[in-house]
């Protein structure tokens, strides 16, 4: 148990909820297994082709597609399909520890 939330803190920050009361403890712990769960979910279905990546690799690749979603709407025009999704691998691998191996060929 102690493992989990300190996975918790590392990757989410739940260092910083400072809880006193039973119920905001209760609110944290549930929230800690909660997001814990979901990235281990969301690395097993990575783990068969990028075997290497860890948890800080999948906040990467979410970060960076945000970051590439927000600005597509920014544009006055939508990219063609590919550009997005080049684009979005570039931009998402920028943060990662591990390097991924390109989803898509563009030669």
């Amino acid at each position: 148990m102690e493992c989990k939330f300190r996975d918790a803190k590392q990757y989410w920050g739940l260092e910083d909820c400072m809880n006193v009361t039973p119920t905001g403890v209760t609110t944290a712990a549930h929230r800690s297994w909660f997001m814990v769960k979901v990235a281990y979910r969301l690395r097993a279905d990575v783990q068969p082709y990028e075997p290497a990546s860890s948890i800080l690799d999948l906040k990467a690749d979410w970060r960076g597609y945000k970051y590439v979603e927000e600005t597509r709407k920014m544009l006055p025009e939508k990219p063609e399909p590919m550009l997005l999704a080049k684009m979005r691998n570039r931009v998402a691998g920028l943060g990662r520890i591990h390097a991924a191996q390109p989803a898509l060929s563009f030669s």
